[in-house]
């Protein structure tokens, strides 16, 4: 017989390790996720046919690992006897089993969990080529260390996924360098999206409480083992790029996506993104 737990998950606020665990991941792929999409909007309009199919394809990766994390995340879900979570989760209609499907489209804004910088527009290319190359760097740094967590489905998630971040970490700081190396218009524009985009940086650091009960049961990362290697890395690149790092790391931060507070733009987002499962129910391929 199917767990029916989650259809009673509006009134569920418990706190097992198993719930902190299913946070901690949707949290992993949500952040996956919405990157990924956000980059899918640049396929066929990238600025030259070789850096068009590049972004598609790092979107391609985040895409892969949002899911790896969502399968991972419903296996928990579905899992007997098991309880389901910290946080609310407000699914729609009649769930008798929990699919990557469900967590993907069937959530509402305030149940995702994303950083807040994988959320905000494109914007230029610039400004896109910034947000990625901050991210992955994150990326590349946390799936290094998750790569040694007790949970065995995590640690083989990172091992594959930071083969992938490496490539995006790599693409992403060479095209900041050429940006902030060029021309006058070119270093221009990547220093506008310097000063737009720092202020999403520190969410980064700041554990959510599912990411501190993960920590302390040595499932998860501690995120103050890796923000110096962060802005070390940044801060070389961003000389290499000519680039002012003068932003004061105690500068205000932006804050809340971790704990399902959203700028207005993911509501934008999951309106495009789960069109067609709201309106369709169930459909399949």
């Amino acid at each position: 017989m199917k767990n029916n737990t989650f259809n009673n998950l509006k009134a569920s606020k418990l706190s097992s390790l198993e719930g902190f665990r299913v946070a901690y991941t949707l949290h992993l792929a949500d952040n996956s996720l919405i990157m990924g999409h956000r980059l899918s909007e640049w396929t066929g309009h990238g600025p030259m046919l070789e850096q068009d199919i590049a972004i598609s394809n790092i979107a391609l990766d985040l895409i892969g690992q949002s899911r790896n994390f969502y399968q991972y995340a419903a296996k928990l879900l579905n899992a007997e006897n098991k309880s389901v979570g910290p946080e609310i989760l407000s699914f729609r209609g009649d769930i008798s089993e929990v699919t990557e499907d469900t967590l993907a489209y069937l959530r509402d804004a305030r149940d995702f969990k994303n950083l807040l910088i994988t959320e905000i527009s494109n914007g230029d290319w610039a400004k896109t080529i910034l947000k990625l190359f901050f991210f992955s760097a994150y990326q590349f740094y946390f799936y290094e260390k998750l790569k040694s967590s007790s949970d065995d489905q995590l640690s083989a998630i990172a091992e594959k996924s930071h083969k992938e971040v490496t490539y995006h970490l790599r693409w992403s700081a060479e095209w900041v360098v050429r940006l902030g190396d060029g021309t006058k218009e070119s270093n221009r524009r990547i220093n506008m999206a310097l000063e737009e985009i720092w202020p999403y940086t520190g969410e980064m650091f700041e554990p959510a409480s599912y990411e501190i009960i993960c920590e302390e049961k040595h499932a998860g990362v501690g995120l103050n083992e890796i923000k110096d290697a962060w802005l070390g890395k940044v801060a070389e690149v961003l000389d290499r790029a000519t680039l002012s790092n003068s932003l004061e790391e105690k500068a205000w931060m932006q804050s809340g996506g971790k704990n399902g507070i959203h700028t207005e733009q993911l509501g934008f987002i999951l309106a495009e993104m789960q069109f067609l499962q709201r309106a369709y129910p169930g459909c399949d391929w």
